[in-house]
C-alpha cells in the first residue's frame, strides 16, 4: 500500500464530507425549532424526539462497520455501502420534513423518518470513515488526507447551515411548513451530490487487502476495540466535544430568532463560524506537523472553548462580540476535526498491524456511534435547558412571548455549557499516548 495518495484521490475522498457536514449540521440546526415552533411540540418532548432515533444509530453503527469489514465486493469493502447508504439518507431526509403539521402525528412522522435517516447515515459514514486506514499507511499522509476532508466539511457546513434557514424562510420571510418541506428536498440534493462524488472520486483509491476480517462475534470485537486505551481516550474526548457542538448548533436558530430578533442572524453566525475555518484548516496541519496531532488537537480545543464562552454576549445581542467569538470557535473547530479524524485511522491501523486482523470497520463503527450519540444528545441537552428556563413553544403563525429566564437559558445553552464540555474533554485526552510512538 502506497503511503502517498494522488491529489485526485484526496479530493475525491473529501467530497464525502459534503454529505457528512450537511447531515451533521442541518438536523442539529433546524429540527428542534421545527418541532417546537412549527409543529407546536413541547420543548422537553422535542428534546426526546431528536435524541431517541439517534440511539438506534448508536446500536447499528458497529454492525455497519462489521459488515463492511467482511465485504468481498469487487469495488472494495467500503464504497458500495457508501453509495447505497448515502442515497437512502438523501431520500429519508427529504421525507422527514414532509409529514403532517400537528404536534402528535407530525412528531411521530419525524421519529420514524429520522430513525431511517440515522440508519442510512450509519451505512454511509462508517465505511467512509474507515477508508483512510486502508488507503495509506503514512502518518503524515493521513493528516493531509483528512485536512482536505475538513476543508470540504467546512464548505458543506457553510453551504447547508447558511442556506437551509434561508430556504425555510422562503415563503413570506418566516419559518413555515412549506419552507421546511422545500428545505428538505434542497438538502437531500446536496447530500446525494456529495455521496455520488465520493463514490466516484475514490474509484482508483489504493486498498489494503493484506489483513483478514477479524473472527469472533461482533460483541467480542466491540469489546476488544473499546479496551484499547488510546482509542478509548480519543473517542471519549471526541464524544464530549460533539455533545458541546450539538448543543451549540441547536441554539443557533433560537439565538437568531429570540435574542437577535432576526432570522437572518443565523446565516451571519454560520458565515462567521465557517469562513475563518476555511482559511485556517491547512494552517493547522502545517503548524503541528512536527509537534504532533495530539498537541494540535489540544490547541484547537482551547480555541473552541474560549470562543464558546465569549458567545455568552448573545444574551444582550452584542454582535460586535458574538460574531468574532463565533469565528474563534470556527478556527478551533477546524483543527478539532482535522486532528482526531487523522488520529482515528492511526489507532485502527496499528491494531490491524499488530493482530493481522481487520477490525477497522468496527473501530469506525464505534467511533461513528459515539459521535452520533454526542451530536444527538447535544440538542437534547439544549432542549432540557430550554425547558428549565420556561421556554414557550408555539405552532405555525404564532409568536409566543418568552420570559427572561428562557432568553437566559438560550444564551447559556449556546455558550457556557459547550465551553465547559469542551474544556472538560481535554482531561480525557491526556490519556492518549499513541501519538508519542508514531510522530516523526
Amino acid at each position: 500500500m502506497s503511503s502517498e495518495l494522488t491529489p485526485s484521490v484526496r479530493r475525491g475522498y473529501a467530497l464525502g464530507s459534503v454529505a457528512t457536514g450537511t447531515f451533521g449540521t442541518v438536523p442539529g440546526l433546524l429540527l428542534l425549532p421545527y418541532l417546537t415552533d412549527s409543529l407546536g411540540v413541547a420543548a422537553a418532548v422535542a428534546g426526546i424526539i431528536v435524541v431517541v432515533p439517534k440511539l438506534w444509530d448508536v446500536v447499528l453503527d458497529p454492525v455497519a462497520g462489521r459488515m463492511s469489514d467482511r465485504s468481498t465486493h469487487p469495488a472494495g469493502r467500503r464504497r458500495p455501502f457508501m453509495l447505497r447508504g448515502g442515497l437512502l439518507l438523501a431520500l429519508f431526509f427529504a421525507l422527514m420534513f414532509a409529514g403532517p403539521v400537528s404536534p402528535v402525528a407530525g412528531a411521530a412522522w419525524v421519529v420514524v423518518t429520522f430513525m431511517l435517516c440515522a440508519a442510512a447515515y450509519g451505512f454511509f459514514q462508517v465505511p467512509y470513515v474507515a477508508m483512510p486506514a486502508e488507503m495509506t499507511d503514512g502518518y503524515t499522509e493521513r493528516t493531509r488526507l483528512l485536512t482536505w476532508r475538513v476543508v470540504v466539511l467546512a464548505l458543506a457546513i457553510l453551504l447547508s447551515g447558511a442556506t437551509a434557514p434561508m430556504v425555510v424562510n422562503a415563503f413570506g420571510g418566516e419559518p413555515s411548513p412549506e419552507g421546511y418541506r422545500l428545505m428538505g428536498v434542497y438538502v437531500a440534493v446536496i447530500i446525494a451530490a456529495g455521496v455520488v462524488g465520493a463514490w466516484w472520486g475514490t474509484r482508483d483509491a489504493p486498498r489494503s487487502d493484506d489483513v483478514v476480517p477479524a473472527g469472533g462475534s461482533l460483541r467480542e470485537q466491540v469489546r476488544l476495540v473499546a479496551a484499547e486505551p488510546d482509542f478509548r481516550a480519543l473517542l471519549l474526548t471526541f464524544v464530549v466535544q460533539a455533545l458541546g457542538i450539538g448543543a451549540m448548533l441547536a441554539g443557533v436558530a433560537y439565538v437568531a430568532n429570540q435574542l437577535f430578533d432576526s432570522a437572518s442572524a443565523a446565516t451571519f453566525l454560520f458565515a462567521a463560524f465557517v469562513g475563518p475555518a476555511l482559511l485556517v484548516t491547512p494552517l493547522w496541519e502545517r503548524a503541528f506537523v512536527r509537534r504532533g496531532k495530539k498537541a494540535g488537537y489540544v490547541a484547537a480545543s482551547l480555541c473552541m472553548a474560549v470562543g464558546a464562552l465569549a458567545l455568552l454576549a448573545s444574551r444582550e445581542a452584542l454582535g460586535v462580540v458574538v460574531y468574532p467569538a463565533a469565528a474563534l470557535v470556527g478556527i478551533g473547530y477546524a483543527g478539532a476535526q482535522v486532528f482526531p479524524m487523522a488520529m482515528l485511522p492511526d489507532a485502527a491501523a496499528r491494531d490491524a498491524e499488530r493482530t493481522g486482523e481487520n477490525r477497522i470497520g468496527v473501530y469506525t463503527g464505534v467511533w461513528t456511534a459515539g459521535e452520533t450519540l454526542g451530536l444527538a444528545l447535544g440538542p437534547g441537552l439544549f432542549a432540557v435547558i430550554l425547558a428549565v428556563g420556561g421556554y414557550v413553544s408555539s405552532g405555525p403563525g404564532a409568536d409566543a412571548v418568552q420570559p427572561g429566564s428562557a432568553l437566559t437559558a438560550i444564551a447559556v445553552g449556546f455558550s457556557v455549557v459547550p465551553a465547559v464540555l469542551i474544556a472538560a474533554s481535554l482531561l480525557i485526552l491526556r490519556h492518549y499516548r499513541l501519538d508519542e510512538e508514531l510522530a516523526p
